[in-house]
């Protein structure tokens, strides 16, 4: 952990409403911070319908507030939000690659408009209810670290984070168990013990997704056909599926051949051609067309400003993925930018690599970076 001072050290701290964000204020203030919450509201378009609990949050974070005995405001960060975050997730849907919108909302929102504001609140550091740590190496720079809990680590979705982030940053649950957390939000009676964790981001919350993308994206309906070429039905717009992807496709009843107990074997989304607007289906988890062995990544953010020196790493591909082994190839784009990328080569193939996703670099337990997978070494899913 940082070593501060913490006499009189003001903290501004993100309070969502939820259980983690509310112990993370508490602990601060346990530990002899000046603590000040902060509820940042970041989607206003249909912000009182059902699927988004914007006004039932702002109740609970400031019942929390009351009972810990800390000031709370809230700032709309609504706009940022929307042309920082939003517009992008909507570029890359479009483009037939599938974002993760909280990669970019931690970068752009939680520790960049967030962080500004909290500065001229007069704060020393910002603090949030991830599960991660921060730590200062002998040298002197700042290292992200995986939670203690590794169930619950989202060291993934903040590995664009820089130094001057990391610096001003405390992360109190990150020594903690998710079980201790919630054991402490009964024994101080907090009002939202026993709120469920949030399982989506406001704008699209638990509402139907492809729903929400109809009314923001254009779309072409095309042909879905299999490995072996046959077309096999109609799929409604590239931008609504995602590789890997089980349910929803609409091809359930088909059976083109059966597993070893003669069941029918699922199908899953395998590849997008954007060229000829086609997307392929496959039957079976373990199809080769959705294995890869290599990836390609691009939009590359390093912790430490540089890239690792190492070759011998292990990375992720998704949120809540094992670790894997890979060897690592920093390089330049050839698209005339002269843009940083990277190649991963991992030592066993990996499960529905996706364009669009974060491939995340590890050196143990320290987050190294990573970059926005371009391409998973097939053809067909390098979308430019």
């Amino acid at each position: 952990m940082i070593n501060q001072n913490k006499t009189k050290k003001r903290v501004v701290i993100g309070m969502s409403g939820g259980v983690d964000s509310s112990v993370s204020a508490w602990l601060l203030k346990q530990q002899g911070y000046e603590v000040i919450g902060l509820f940042m509201k970041n989607w206003e378009d249909d912000d009182d319908s059902e699927y988004c609990s914007t006004r039932e949050d702002w109740i609970d974070a400031v019942s929390v507030a009351d009972v810990i005995g800390v000031d709370i405001e809230a700032v709309n960060f609504a706009a940022e939000y929307k042309d920082r975050v939003f517009a992008e997730f909507l570029r890359e849907y479009q483009a037939g690659r599938t974002p993760n919108p909280d990669v970019l909302c931690n970068a752009e929102i939680k520790f960049k408009a967030f962080l500004d504001h909290a500065m001229k609140l007069g704060a020393d550091f910002i603090a949030t209810g991830h599960y991660a740590r921060v730590r200062q190496a002998p040298a002197g720079n700042f290292e992200l670290l995986k939670a203690l809990d590794a169930s619950k680590d989202q060291s993934y979705f903040l590995h664009r984070l820089n130094q001057a982030q990391l610096s001003k940053t405390l992360f109190p649950l990150g020594e903690i168990q998710k079980t201790e957390v919630r054991k402490i939000a009964e024994q101080i009676h907090l009002p939202n013990a026993k709120k469920k964790d949030s399982t989506g981001i406001c704008f699209i919350g638990e509402r139907p997704f492809r729903e929400f993308l109809n009314r923001y994206l254009s779309y072409q309906p095309g042909p879905m056909k299999t490995d072996a070429g046959d077309t096999v039905g109609q799929h409604v717009g590239l931008s609504f599926y995602t590789l890997g992807q089980r349910k929803g496709i609409g091809i359930g009843g088909m059976q083109s051949h059966k597993n070893a107990v003669g069941d029918s074997d699922p199908w899953y989304v395998a590849k997008k051609d954007i060229e000829n607007n086609t997307l392929h289906v496959v039957q079976g988890h373990d199809h080769p067309w959705l294995l890869s062995s290599s990836l390609q990544a691009g939009q590359v953010s390093w912790v430490a400003g540089e890239a690792p020196q190492q070759v011998q790493l292990s990375a992720k591909t998704r949120y809540r993925q094992a670790d894997m082994a890979c060897n690592f190839t920093s390089g330049q784009s050839q698209d005339g930018e002269a843009s940083e990328i990277f190649t991963l080569n991992f030592d066993a193939a990996q499960w529905a690599v996706t364009p669009g996703q974060s491939a995340v670099l590890y050196e143990g337990d320290v987050c190294l970076g990573g970059g926005i997978i371009i391409s998973n070494g097939n053809d067909l899913n390098s979308l430019k």
